[in-house]
């Protein structure tokens, strides 16, 4: 082999060996079954979007890919997709594959994956899941008092009887 050629199934991982932090994964799955898509609005600018799981899966296990918007119409029951430069992350304490911005997937005629381990679902599996938040908003949680008064006391106002 020169060094031109290259394994295509260079920097494939198995689904078992997925972690919840787990980045620029690249993998080859058989969708097992798909959900029916479902409207969410957006945190940010509160458009609304259409979201689907599909059950995913190799020889190793299984596990959850939230599909998106145009592409739960490209992926059906049965197909085989290559996805590359996915990501995963934890929804409500279970893991999530996800294909994400600067991910892709294509379809594969021919299935290198011939029966999918269902019994191994690591999207069951629930992880204990860190708490986000700003340190600004933080403040906001406590009464008045502990955060130091109303404010015009700790910006140099001094209250006058």
């Amino acid at each position: 082999m020169t060094n031109e050629e290259v394994p295509e199934s260079k920097g494939l991982v198995k689904i078992e060996e997925l972690t919840p932090n787990s980045r620029e994964v690249n993998v080859i799955v058989k969708v097992m079954s798909k959900s029916q898509a479902r409207d969410v609005t957006s945190g940010r600018d509160y458009s609304i979007h259409r979201v689907a799981d599909a059950l995913v899966g190799d020889e190793t296990g299984c596990m959850y890919l939230t599909l998106w918007d145009d592409n739960i119409d490209k992926v059906n029951e049965g197909d085989t997709i290559s996805i590359k430069n996915g990501y995963v992350n934890l929804f409500r304490g279970s893991m999530r594959l996800n294909i994400g911005r600067y991910g892709t997937f294509e379809l594969l005629e021919e299935s290198p994956v011939s029966e999918v381990n269902t019994e191994n679902n690591l999207s069951s599996k629930q992880y204990e899941q860190e708490r986000r938040y700003s340190p600004r908003r933080e403040s906001y949680r406590y009464g008045r008092e502990e955060r130091g008064g109303y404010g015009r006391e700790r910006r140099g106002y001094r209250r006058r009887y």
